[in-house]
């Protein structure tokens, strides 16, 4: 059974930068897309980014475009997400979960994937 846990969530001001970490174990994360959700209160639960299995291709939500980086070590079982230019609207809890598809890109909602981690808060406020 995949179990993912995130961490690297706090309070940043408007600007800044933080990198939010995906541990994965009970299986090899390069043989599962790996996607990063967010929900805000009140909101309804968004796709982020996700990087896929074997060739590592990513795709990003535009909200994100340019300012977030999702990356793999494979030697670490991770996955992570750089979050550069931070903003009020990026406050939310943030998910990643682990699904038997390919390519992410072709699999967007949350349907496809089947392990999820219990999340990290990131709030962005000055």
């Amino acid at each position: 059974q995949v179990q993912l846990v995130e961490s690297g969530g706090g309070l940043v001001q408007p600007g800044g930068s933080l990198r939010l970490s995906c541990a994965v174990s009970g299986a090899t994360v390069e043989h599962y897309a790996i996607k990063w959700f967010r929900q805000a209160p009140g909101k309804e639960r968004e796709g982020v980014s996700c990087i896929s299995s074997v060739d590592a291709t990513t795709d990003y939500a535009n909200s994100v475009k340019g300012r977030f980086t999702i990356s793999r070590d494979n030697a670490k079982n991770m996955v992570y997400l750089q979050m550069n230019s931070l903003q009020p609207e990026d406050t939310a809890v943030y998910y990643c979960a682990a699904g038997p598809v390919h390519p992410c890109t072709l699999y967007s909602s949350a349907y496809y994937y089947d392990s999820w981690g219990e999340g990290t808060q990131v709030t962005v406020s000055s």
